[in-house]
């Protein structure tokens, strides 16, 4: 045996790269096949998957830029939105001032009236009063005076429409003196 191996190294030296011809075309047969099958079968599956994740891709682009487009839209329309909110806000707090503004007006005005009102009828009370208390006094300084003249003439002078006309008379010239003085 050993015979035999140092026959056959002895017989051709081999270059330790090239393989022997029958491995040589088995190795090739193999690859063949092999390459027949990844050509066939794998490589469609393959490029099959990538255009649909090409596409897809793509696809999510195109739906992303659709969407910042919408989204651009919708923010456009919030501002809008939103300046008309404000807008009409500052119109209604400017109609709520005005409304204010009258209402204290409104009010004013009432309290006025109401305050003439009162001043008025204080002045009739006052009027009233007044005259209550001349009649009141009329007839005091009347019947005073009547007592006075009865007791200095001696006699009563009862005779009430004799006595209403001269305590008439008298206050009456009593008030003349006193409008004249003013």
């Amino acid at each position: 045996m050993i015979a035999n191996l140092v026959q056959l190294a002895s017989e051709e030296e081999q270059n330790p790269l090239v393989p022997p011809g029958p491995e040589l075309l088995v190795g090739t047969i193999a690859f063949a096949i092999v390459f027949f099958f990844f050509w066939k079968k794998l490589l469609p599956n393959i490029n099959k998957v990538l255009e649909e994740r090409r596409a897809a891709i793509e696809g999510g682009i195109e739906e992303a830029e659709a969407m910042k487009v919408e989204a651009q839209s919708v923010l456009e329309q919030y501002k809008a939105q939103l300046a008309e909110a404000r807008h009409e806000a500052a119109r209604l707090r400017q109609e709520a001032q005005e409304q204010g503004a009258a209402l204290i007006a409104e009010m004013r005005a009432e309290g006025q009236r109401q305050r003439e009102e009162i001043v008025a009828a204080g002045h009739a009370q006052i009027d009233a009063d007044r005259k209550a208390a001349s009649s009141a006094l009329r007839q005091d300084v009347g019947k005073l005076a009547t007592d006075l003249a009865g007791k200095l003439v001696g006699e009563s002078l009862e005779d009430h429409a004799r006595q209403s006309r001269v305590i008439d008379r008298f206050l009456d010239e009593l008030e003349e003196k006193a409008e004249a003085t003013r």
